[in-house]
C-alpha cells in the first residue's frame, strides 16, 4: 500500500511520441507547470505526452531537447525525459466541475468527493495498518489476547478503505472520460501502481480474518484450560 501511494502510475495513457517541438508544445508544458493549470489542460497534455498520474503527482513525457522555435532534424531514435509536477493540497482538494476548465458550468459535486476520497483514504488505510501493527507489538510483549482481536478489527478497516479508495478511482477516471473524451490514436490503462492498490486490499481482508481467528482460538483454548484447572 506504501509503495501505491508513493508511485505515479495509477492511471497511463499512450499517444504517438511527439517528435517536433513546436510553440503550440511550448505553450502545453507551461501550463501544465503552472500553479493555475485547470484541471482540462493538464489532462491534454497528459493525452498528448504520455502521460501517467499518481495520487500526489502528474507526468507527461517529452523530448530531453525542446527546440521549441525550430524543429529538430527527424532522427530514428531520439532520447525523451519523464518530467512530473506535484499536486497541491489545493489541487487535491478543489472543486471539480460539470465541463472541465469551465468554472462557470457549476461544481459537480460527486466527481469532487471522489477525488478527495481516492486521495484521503489510501492514507487511512496505510495509517490503520500501522496502528495495527503497533497494537500486535504489544500483544506481543503483553502476553494478551484482546490487543489480536483489536489487530484484526484495524486491518479489516484498513481494506475496507483501500476497497473505498480504488473503487472512487475507477468511477472518478470513467466519469472524467465521459466529460473528456480520448483522442483517437490514444489509449489509457491502469498502471500498476493501481494493481498494488487492489491487491493489498484481499491481503489486508486476509490479515484481519487471521488475525481475528487465531484471537478466537486462543480464547477457547485458554477458557478449555482454565475450566480443567478449577475441575
Amino acid at each position: 500500500m506504501a509503495a501505491s501511494i508513493g508511485t505515479d502510475f495509477w492511471y497511463e495513457y499512450r499517444s504517438p511520441v511527439q517528435e517536433n517541438s513546436s510553440d503550440l508544445n511550448k505553450s502545453i508544458w507551461d501550463e501544465f507547470v503552472s500553479d493555475e493549470a485547470d484541471e482540462k489542460t493538464y489532462n491534454d497534455a497528459l493525452f498528448r505526452y504520455n502521460g501517467t498520474v499518481g495520487l500526489w503527482r502528474r507526468c507527461i513525457t517529452i523530448s530531453k531537447n525542446m527546440h521549441w522555435y525550430s524543429p529538430p532534424e527527424r532522427t530514428e531514435s531520439f532520447d525523451v525525459v519523464t518530467k512530473c509536477v506535484s499536486f497541491t493540497l489545493t489541487e487535491q482538494f478543489m472543486e471539480k466541475f460539470v465541463d472541465p476548465g469551465n468554472h462557470n458550468s457549476g461544481i459537480d459535486l460527486l466527481r469532487t468527493y471522489l477525488w478527495r476520497c481516492q486521495f484521503l483514504l489510501p492514507f487511512v488505510s496505510l495509517g490503520l495498518m500501522c496502528f495495527g501493527a503497533l497494537i500486535g507489538l504489544c500483544a506481543c510483549i503483553c502476553r494478551s489476547l484482546y490487543p489480536t482481536i483489536a489487530t484484526g478489527i484495524l486491518h479489516l478497516l484498513a481494506g475496507l478503505c483501500t476497497l473505498g479508495s480504488v473503487s472512487c478511482y475507477v468511477a472518478g477516471i470513467e466519469l472524467l472520460h465521459q466529460k473528456l473524451e480520448l483522442p483517437d490514436n490514444v489509449s489509457g490503462e491502469f498502471g500498476w501502481s493501481f494493481c498494488l492498490a487492489c491487491v493489498s486490499a484481499p491481503l489486508q481482508f486476509m490479515a484481519s480474518a487471521l488475525f481475528i481467528w487465531a484471537a478466537h482460538t486462543n480464547r477457547k483454548e485458554y477458557t478449555l484450560m482454565k475450566a480443567y484447572r478449577v475441575a
